[in-house]
């Protein structure tokens, strides 16, 4: 399924940059950046719920704001792109 996720660091002290890294690297282990602080990622439900709980687990939710939207498994048909594409997408192969 694809997962949407958008999340906003507070980033005013070195703790809360130390944390905005840590959620960027750990959405990279699953997905791809699609704008500054929104990771698409293709995941099965245990991944998700995984992804959600360490991130859970990283943010402070006194200072950080974390969103999961759920597109589901037939999300082609549900997101438009306009404009200049950041890496690849989501669901392709990289053959190294």
């Amino acid at each position: 399924m694809l997962v949407l996720i958008a999340y906003d660091v507070n980033t005013e002290s070195d703790a809360g940059k130390k944390r905005l890294r840590k959620v960027a690297r750990e959405c990279v282990n699953y997905g791809r950046r699609v704008q500054n602080s929104v990771f698409e990622c293709i995941v099965d439900h245990a991944q998700s719920v995984m992804l959600k709980e360490r991130l859970c687990e990283i943010i402070d939710e006194k200072l950080d704001s974390l969103r999961f939207y759920y597109l589901g498994n037939h999300y082609a048909t549900k997101v438009e792109h306009f404009g200049v594409e950041r890496g690849m997408k989501a669901d392709e192969f990289l053959i190294l």
